[in-house]
């Protein structure tokens, strides 16, 4: 077996390693991601951050809460213009239609101004569930987000997506490896007996 190949390949299975688990944790770490969780209302933007105080307290979460209780929902402002403006903030129910949003409301926040820059919603989450957060800005709510997140439900298939992330690059790189490894032994000699 030829050394340098060896060395070429245990390169590319050490980078493979070390690259495949970075590339998951970007894809899986938007609980602590910041700019992931940005709410665009027409030409402004909120921080949104979600927090179970009971259970995980000292993590924050977007748009997945693992599990149901006590819940904080907080709306952090990015531009200090919206701190002049009325903010209202509706949590319902995400039943596929905006038809009847009274029916659907689990918590409401009526319009009114944060000189803080902040909202905070705190609601009991006794079930989990899909659940759309409406923010709106102005008088006659002239800027609208719509944002949904689920509560107490773990996506399987979003966390099977980040272990295939993982696992099939290192595969492939020890495919690799192997493969160049068997070939050089298959190579014929270029000594002829004669």
């Amino acid at each position: 077996m030829s050394c340098p190949l060896l060395i070429r390949a245990s390169v590319w299975c050490l980078f493979l390693l070390v690259a495949a688990p970075l590339s998951a944790l970007a894809q899986h770490g938007h609980e602590l991601a910041p700019d992931t969780c940005v709410l665009h209302i027409g030409p402004y933007k909120m921080y949104f951050h979600s927090y179970l105080p009971d259970t995980y307290y000292d993590r924050q979460f977007c748009q997945e809460l693992p599990g149901i209780g006590n819940t904080v929902l907080v709306f952090d402002y990015v531009e200090q213009e919206l701190r002049s403006l009325p903010v209202e903030v509706r949590i319902i129910r995400d039943t596929g239609s905006e038809d009847n949003l009274e029916a659907a409301t689990i918590a409401h926040l009526p319009a009114k101004i944060h000189p803080a820059g902040s909202i905070d919603v705190k609601y009991n989450f006794d079930k989990p569930g899909k659940f759309v957060g409406l923010v709106s800005i102005g008088e006659k709510r002239e800027h609208v987000s719509r944002f949904s997140f689920s509560v107490g439900e773990t996506s399987a298939v979003s966390h099977l997506t980040h272990y295939i992330m993982v696992f099939v690059p290192v595969l492939v790189g020890i495919a690799v490896a192997v493969f160049f490894a068997f070939r050089d032994r298959r190579k014929p000699s270029g000594v002829t007996a004669s």
